[in-house]
């Protein structure tokens, strides 16, 4: 079933409103009919529209014939707070960790960030890892697309983060996987969670004891020195099957 995403405006009762690239995407691409069936999310409510296509014009109109609320989003919310990578290296861990369910993504300008934005470059990066984030909601049939935040520095991520129920700060030189098996197996469903991870230079000792101070665990991933844009999934992936595993 095809996944699309519509304003939440554009769901006027039993109509709902299809327009923008989708309309080309639906009418040239994947060449349905009326008639045809479509799953619609407006990205916040967490509900996905079973709808049926009426008509296909300059918009796409279609008919709601039920909504499913057994959403398939993760019962907590989880914000990732990502020191700024090089390269691409962001695009792919917004795409991997909106298709594992994260809530939000929240890009962090560390002290051992390579990449330096100011505050224009932001602007568009931020724009483009949105339309990232929109699209691998929709490959990964998400019910809500993820937020990317502002750039923050990292004392204002760790207070962003201040009433979040867990926060997790993954470090390589940390040690003792039972500690950190303990911490994730305390984990339950319905609480908030966020987690820092360093870009390539990882955290220096000022930027730990500053998490540490504000509440974020201490945890090791392993005896195995993760990259920047693999560390984030790894967590991911360790807090999705937890939270899944108990409900």
């Amino acid at each position: 079933m095809h996944q699309f995403f519509v304003d939440p405006e554009n769901i006027q009762g039993k109509k709902v409103i299809i327009s923008g690239s989708d309309v080309n995407h639906i009418k040239n691409v994947l060449r349905m009919q009326p008639g045809d069936e479509l799953n619609v999310s407006n990205g916040e409510d967490g509900k996905e529209y079973r709808c049926a296509i009426d008509e296909i014009g300059d918009e796409v109109i279609c008919t709601l014939r039920f909504i499913k609320e057994d959403a398939v989003e993760l019962p907590s919310k989880i914000y990732l707070f990502q020191g700024l990578p090089k390269a691409d290296k962001m695009e792919q861990v917004i795409q991997k960790c909106v298709e594992l369910g994260v809530y939000e993504i929240i890009p962090v300008a560390m002290s051992r960030c390579i990449m330096k934005l100011d505050e224009k470059k932001a602007a568009g990066r931020i724009a483009r890892w949105q339309e990232i984030a929109r699209a691998a909601a929709k490959q990964s049939k998400r019910a809500i697309v993820p937020n990317i935040h502002e750039v923050m520095d990292l004392r204002q991520a760790v207070e962003y983060a201040s009433a979040l129920d867990v926060k997790l700060i993954p470090y390589e030189m940390a040690e003792g996987m039972e500690h950190t098996r303990e911490v994730i197996e305390n984990i339950e469903p319905g609480q908030s969670i966020g987690f820092i991870i360093g870009p390539e230079g990882g955290i220096d000792d000022k930027e730990l004891e500053t998490a540490a101070g504000k509440g974020f665990e201490i945890i090791t991933l392993g005896k195995r020195i993760l990259r920047t844009e693999t560390a984030g999934p790894a967590v991911m992936s360790i807090l999705m099957y937890r939270l899944e595993s108990r409900q």
